[in-house]
C-alpha cells in the first residue's frame, strides 16, 4: 500500500512591486529619477544636465546663481527690437487713419502750445510725435528709426529705450511750446529721431568707436532744419538736447547701482521737462 506524499506547505504571495510615477505627473509611469532632489520624472519633466537629467524645480533653483546676461547699458538682452517694430507700425497705422479721416485725426493729435497751455491738452505733447505731416515726412523719419532704432534698443534694451524715444519726442515738443507760437501746429517724430542721432553718437563715444558719420548725419539734418521752410526747428533741437543729455546719463550711468542711477535719471528728465510744462503754461495763462 502505497502512501501519498505530503502536500507542500502554500507559498505566501509576493506584493507586486510599484511601478514609480512622476512627482509632477502622476498619470505617468517612469524609472527615471532626478539626479538632485531623486524624484522620479517623466520625458516631459527630464532637463538635460551634466550628468543624466534633473526636474525644472532643481534647475530653476540653480540657476539663481547664474547672472542673467545683459545689454551693454544694463537692460535685458534684446533679440528682436520689438519696441522700434511697435513704434514704426503706430506711426503707419496713425498716417493711415490721418489719410482716411482728412485733417480729423491730424487736428485731434498735432501739437499747439494754445491746445496744451490753455485747454489743458497735455497729451499733445507726446501724441505728436506719432502725427505726420505727408507722405515724404512719414518715410523719412521710419527710415531713420529703422536704421538707428535696433542699434540703440539692443544696446539700452526695451524699457530704457522706450524712455528714451518718447522722453526725446517729450523734450522737441516742450520747447516748441516755450518759443512756437501758440497757434502754430507741429506734428512728427522728428524730435525722437534726432535724440536717438543724438544718443547713437553719445553710445559711440561711449565705446570709443568712430562717430563721424553719425556727426555729419546730425549737422546735414540740422542744416536742413534751417534752411528748409516749414519744419519745427524747436521740435529737432528739443529732441537733440533732450536724447543727448539723457542717454549720456543712461551709457555713464556708474556699474554700481546702475540700474538706480539710470532710472534716477529718466526720472529727473521728466521732472525737469514737467516743470518746464507747468511754467511755460502758466506763463501763456497769465498773458491770455
Amino acid at each position: 500500500m502505497t502512501s501519498q506524499p505530503p502536500s507542500p506547505p502554500p507559498q505566501p504571495e509576493q506584493p507586486e512591486q510599484a511601478v514609480p510615477t512622476c512627482y509632477r505627473h502622476p498619470d505617468k509611469e517612469t524609472w527615471v529619477r532626478c539626479q538632485r532632489c531623486e524624484r522620479p520624472i517623466c520625458p516631459d519633466c527630464m532637463r538635460d544636465a551634466a550628468v543624466g537629467f534633473q526636474c525644472p524645480e532643481c534647475v530653476a533653483e540653480g540657476n539663481k546663481g547664474l547672472r542673467q546676461a545683459r545689454s551693454t547699458f544694463g537692460g535685458n538682452v534684446v533679440r528682436t527690437p520689438i519696441v522700434t517694430y511697435a513704434i514704426l507700425a503706430l506711426n503707419v497705422l496713425v498716417f493711415g487713419a490721418q489719410y482716411l479721416t482728412g485733417d480729423q485725426v491730424t487736428a485731434e493729435l498735432a501739437m499747439w502750445p494754445a491746445g496744451v497751455a490753455v485747454y489743458d491738452q497735455y497729451y499733445r505733447l507726446i501724441t505728436a510725435a506719432f502725427v505726420h505731416g505727408g507722405v515724404f515726412h512719414i518715410l523719412f523719419n521710419c527710415w531713420a528709426l529703422y536704421v538707428v532704432g535696433p542699434y540703440l534698443e539692443r544696446a539700452f534694451g526695451h524699457v530704457r529705450y522706450t524712455a528714451l524715444y518718447l522722453i526725446s519726442a517729450l523734450g522737441g515738443s516742450v520747447l516748441g511750446l516755450w518759443l512756437d507760437p501758440l497757434t502754430q501746429p507741429t506734428v512728427g517724430a522728428s524730435g525722437a529721431i534726432f535724440g536717438l542721432f543724438a544718443a547713437v553718437f553719445v553710445v559711440g563715444r561711449k565705446l570709443n568707436l568712430d562717430v563721424r558719420g553719425i556727426a555729419v548725419l546730425i549737422v546735414i539734418n540740422l542744416a536742413i532744419t534751417f534752411l528748409v521752410a516749414g519744419i519745427s526747428w524747436t521740435g529737432h533741437i528739443g529732441g537733440l538736447i533732450t536724447g543727448a543729455l539723457l542717454s549720456g546719463a543712461l551709457a555713464y550711468a556708474p556699474k554700481n547701482n546702475r540700474t538706480l542711477w539710470q532710472v534716477l535719471a529718466i526720472a529727473g528728465a521728466l521732472a525737469v521737462l514737467a516743470v518746464l510744462v507747468v511754467v511755460r503754461t502758466s506763463a501763456i495763462l497769465g498773458a491770455v
